[in-house]
């Protein structure tokens, strides 16, 4: 086959053109032709169409060992190796469990079932009811926003402002719980007491729960 002589030439020095163009030296020496743009460059709008508002991401299905009454161990958060009854899954897909309160000091609470190992033992729950604890019920109230520097006065102001729970959250936690509690023996309460840790020999994968 017959091959193409390509005759190499020597580059010109960088100079501007006319009509926005520069000449440039490439990577192997070779003279390339740059377009220049001025303002601002319209980018071509795509032919997507964005929708409005978020889209919801649908809850996690549930976990076959898990039911109402299960005791689950917390493996994150403040209460980690705790052992809590599990009471129902919210519409987020977050498990709304409880200690309960007057027995292990764990209050009503939201948890990733990706966070908690199920175990086999299981509680009565009695004739409590939980359909009022929806995701709304974890919701914080909307504060002030905050502003810039703050002086003494301010500081502790704002500290007088922070409150607890409310009285009417504390009633409702304490007419939950006491229909668990009532149906737990005294093992059972020393067994949601104890908090879960593993010692020397002991691997998760081995264990039943």
């Amino acid at each position: 086959l017959a091959q193409e002589r390509v005759s190499w030439c020597s580059p010109p020095a960088a100079q501007s053109g006319f009509g926005g163009t520069s000449v440039r030296m490439g990577k192997a020496g070779q003279a390339r032709q740059v377009f220049k743009t001025f303002g601002k460059s319209s980018k071509r709008s795509s032919g997507l169409v964005k929708t409005e508002g978020k889209q919801q991401a649908t809850p996690a299905k549930l976990k076959k060992n898990i039911v109402p009454g299960s005791i689950l161990i917390l493996l994150a958060g403040r209460f980690r190796g705790r052992r809590v009854v599990f009471l129902k899954q919210l519409q987020s897909g977050l498990l709304l469990v409880t200690g309960p309160y007057a027995v292990n000091g764990v209050p009503l609470r939201r948890v990733n079932q990706r966070f908690c190992i199920a175990t086999s033992t299981k509680v009565d729950l009695g004739t409590g009811k939980f359909d009022s604890v929806t995701d709304a019920y974890f919701a914080r109230e909307a504060g002030k926003k905050k502003g810039g520097k703050k002086d003494e006065s301010a500081f502790f102001a704002t500290e007088a402002e922070k409150q607890g729970i409310s009285d009417e959250k504390k009633a409702g936690q304490k007419s939950m719980d006491e229909s668990i509690v009532k149906g737990l023996s005294a093992d059972m309460k020393s067994y949601l007491k104890a908090r879960f840790s593993l010692s020397a020999n002991m691997y998760p994968h081995e264990l039943k729960f």
